[in-house]
């Protein structure tokens, strides 16, 4: 999700809960297991987090919409894609994922004019007729009950177009204890939205008894779940791993969305399998006949321009002296610009005759 910036290193949060699960995992299997390494690696810190290329970045693309509005500038609102807006109320979780995609990011949290500006700026002419949905994210929208209220009161009363409202947050596998009556209350207390979750859960042995628990809670509420998540070296870059994740999934009714290449930010490089790797999974996952196929992901890349699925042909060209990959998308520049007018191309995208985009992408490796 998102963390916070404490002299240019990203700080160690780990939560009490996770603790104990740490904690557990090294008495019953030992530090030097593949159970106690899926957990711990995606929280406590390492040294290899010091050891970065010079083409590894702290903030991997460009989505803020940075323009004025009823005279002041936006804030914490993001555009890649043309029904859907996000906004990030707070860059706060419960504990930091290693290889967070937000990691580098300043703190910040919006202030309630900046909301209200926000939710208005939805229902503005060119946007009215083509947004319907908010992605609620940060951080984690539900660290703040109060915070996450006052956004959907909010755009509830300003943007009338708005139908779907998807929340990000791993809160239900940092700390379960959360999802508390007073957070089903809030959720069904918004009748005109469809609220979905988008979880991340990276390994079958997260799946503890208190995080299937508040699982439930939030579905009875009428929360549909869905789950997106990084291809990690060593925690879930084998078959095996990877079929009883998506087994569990199903059986716990939560949708498999994206399964990504882990990022090239700052001090993440150890976590980042080949490109290939994650493909080649994928495609035997696709057709093992070991688990339901309403439990597929589809295999994806957050690139410099927004999430590419992977297929046979995505990869045009390869430039050995960078390890880079030249990614083929659907993506038109014109209506990016439309969606996003503060849009700035990046020096990483070529734009074909006809408008689409193509992006050069930072590929990991398998050394171990």
């Amino acid at each position: 999700m998102a963390g916070t910036k404490e002299q240019g290193s990203f700080k160690e949060i780990v939560s009490p809960f996770l603790k104990s699960k740490i904690e557990d995992l090294k008495n019953n299997y030992g530090t030097n297991s593949k159970e106690y390494f899926a957990i711990a690696s995606q929280y406590l810190k390492s040294d290899k987090e010091n050891y970065s290329s010079n083409i590894e970045r702290k903030r991997h693309y460009e989505s803020n919409v940075e323009i004025n509005y009823e005279g002041q500038p936006l804030v914490g609102v993001e555009r890649l894609y043309k029904p859907t807006i996000l906004i990030e109320p707070t860059t706060v979780c419960a504990a930091h994922c290693r290889w967070c995609l937000r990691g580098q990011y300043p703190i910040q949290t919006m202030k309630k004019d900046e909301i209200i500006r926000a939710t208005k700026y939805m229902y503005s002419d060119g946007n009215k007729d083509e947004l319907f949905e908010v992605l609620i994210t940060g951080g984690d929208p539900l660290m703040s009950l109060p915070l996450l209220k006052f956004t959907l009161e909010q755009i509830e009363k300003n943007a009338p177009n708005i139908s779907i409202i998807r929340i990000g947050t791993r809160v239900p596998f940092q700390d379960p204890e959360r999802i508390n009556d007073s957070m089903l209350e809030l959720f069904s207390s918004f009748k005109k939205f469809r609220f979905e979750a988008g979880i991340n859960v990276n390994h079958p042995i997260e799946f503890w008894e208190e995080s299937i628990k508040s699982i439930k809670k939030l579905q009875s509420v009428g929360l549909k779940i869905y789950n997106q998540n990084p291809l990690l070296k060593d925690v879930n870059d084998d078959f095996t791993t990877l079929v009883e994740l998506y087994s569990k999934l199903r059986k716990n009714d939560i949708e498999a969305h994206y399964l990504f290449h882990a990022i090239p930010m700052v001090g993440t490089n150890h976590h980042r399998t080949s490109l290939k790797t994650g493909y080649d999974l994928t495609s035997k996952l696709s057709s093992c006949g070991l688990f339901s196929g309403r439990s597929k992901p589809k295999y994806a890349v957050l690139s410099d321009i927004g999430k590419i699925v992977i297929y046979e042909d995505t990869i045009v060209k390869k430039r050995s002296e960078d390890n880079s990959l030249l990614l083929k998308s659907g993506f038109n520049y014109d209506e990016r610009l439309k969606w996003n007018p503060s849009w700035v191309k990046p020096q990483s995208v070529e734009i074909a005759k006809d408008g689409t985009m193509y992006t050069w992408y930072l590929d990991g490796d398998d050394k171990r």
